[in-house]
Parts: C-alpha cells; sequence; structure tokens
C-alpha cells in the first residue's frame, strides 16, 4: 500500500552535550486508508482514464450481411439436398433399366431354346428308331445330337428325370392315367416327351403318363376268380 510522510508530531527532546544524538521517526500517513477508522477509502481518480467499457452500437449494415449470408447457406442446402434426391432417383432407374433389360434378353434366349427342343425330340426319335443300326448316318447323328445338349448345358438346360418318381405338377403334365397293379397313385410310369429347366426354372413340362393306384379289372376279376 502507498504511503507519504507525514511532519512529526511529538518531537524526541535534545540530549546533552556528550550523548547521542537520535534521529526524529517520521510517521508516514498511509494514503488511502481513513486514520480513524483504517478503512480502504474508494478512490477513483486511480482508475485509467478511457478504461470504461463502452455499450457496442448496432450496426445495420453487419445485420443484413448476416441475413444474407443465412439465407445463402440455407439456399445451398436446400439445392444439395434436391441434388442428392435426383441422383437417387437416377440411380434407381439406371438399376430398373438394366434389370429389366436382363429379363428381356433372358425371355427372348428362353423362347429361342423353346424352339429347338422339338428339334432335339426329332433327333432322340431318329436314334431310338435305328438303335440297333450300325448305319454311318447315325453316327453322325449321335455326335449332332451330343454337340446339341453340350450346347444347351452351357445354357444352363437340363433334363427332367420323370421315369419312376412321383408326379410333380411343378414339372409334369399327366396326358393319361393308367390302371396298372403294382403301382401306388401317382407315379410316371411312362414319358411322352422330355422336360426340361434352366437355370432351376421350368423350360417346358414333361409329358407323362401316371398311374392310378387301381388295378385293371380284368386282372381285379382274375384275382377274385382265383380267390372263389
Amino acid at each position: 500500500m502507498p504511503t507519504r510522510p507525514r511532519k512529526p508530531t511529538n518531537l524526541p527532546e535534545a540530549r546533552g552535550p556528550g550523548g547521542d544524538e537520535e534521529e526524529p521517526i517520521e510517521i508516514l500517513e498511509v494514503v488511502g486508508v481513513d486514520e480513524t477508522t483504517g478503512a480502504v477509502k474508494k478512490n477513483k481518480a486511480h482508475r485509467p482514464a478511457g478504461s470504461e467499457r463502452k455499450a457496442i452500437e448496432p450496426d445495420p449494415e453487419n445485420d443484413a450481411q448476416a441475413r444474407l449470408l443465412d439465407e445463402a447457406v440455407k439456399e445451398k442446402d436446400r439445392l444439395y439436398d434436391q441434388l442428392l434426391r435426383k441422383q437417387a432417383d437416377f440411380d434407381n432407374y439406371r438399376k430398373r433399366m438394366e434389370r429389366e433389360r436382363d429379363e428381356s434378353g433372358a425371355v427372348a434366349a428362353r423362347e429361342v431354346l423353346k424352339r429347338l427342343l422339338p428339334v432335339l425330340d426329332n433327333m432322340e426319335r431318329a436314334l431310338k428308331t435305328a438303335e440297333a443300326s450300325r448305319d454311318p448316318l447315325r453316327k453322325g447323328i449321335e455326335l449332332v445330337h451330343q454337340q446339341f445338349l453340350d450346347l444347351l448345358k452351357k445354357e444352363g438346360v437340363q433334363p427332367i428325370e420323370s421315369l419312376g418318381t412321383a408326379f410333380d405338377p411343378r414339372l409334369h403334365e399327366a396326358v393319361e392315367v393308367l390302371d396298372v397293379a403294382g403301382f401306388e397313385p401317382d407315379m410316371v410310369l411312362e414319358e411322352m416327351q422330355r422336360g426340361y429347366t434352366q437355370n432351376d426354372r421350368l423350360l417346358r413340362p414333361a409329358l407323362v403318363k401316371v398311374s392310378s393306384g387301381k388295378a385293371p379289372k380284368d386282372h381285379a376279376e382274375r384275382e377274385a376268380g382265383e380267390d372263389s
């Protein structure tokens, strides 16, 4: 705390000759403290000039620029969201067109394969008819038949094994129901036309004859007569 000198109030008496003279004690006045109460005085004069905070006055020009900036940011966000939506719509459209194009190509290929199957049927009938023949022509038909089967296999075409299996309406088409003794109902007894699948999808059903599960009438009557 700063102090300043003050005049002495009670000066000590001067000593006689031969004695040591003592220096008068100076009492310092404490600056900023009340001599009576000892409280610290408030001195506004020590505050630096111009230290008081000035109030910020609103600037209309800055407010207008802030509004323009806020509107520009909102417009940018709106356009960016619109761009993302358009891009997503375009991607969905492109995928849908590719899927439809692939499906159209697959349908066209299936139609071509269906038209080739009767040719394969005729070759198999010719080979079955001349099964015991050693004619070189039959050998040639066998080679072409095998090439045909290899080509169909590359396209995912597989024959349906029907003989001796249970009738499946998803793969078979029944053309006749036969009463044959010793067979359970709905068993494939004969294949009239071979069926085919392509990539596990039905390409052409097999035309088959199935059992009814009943014995022929004459067979039942004969068995009844033997029992009697």
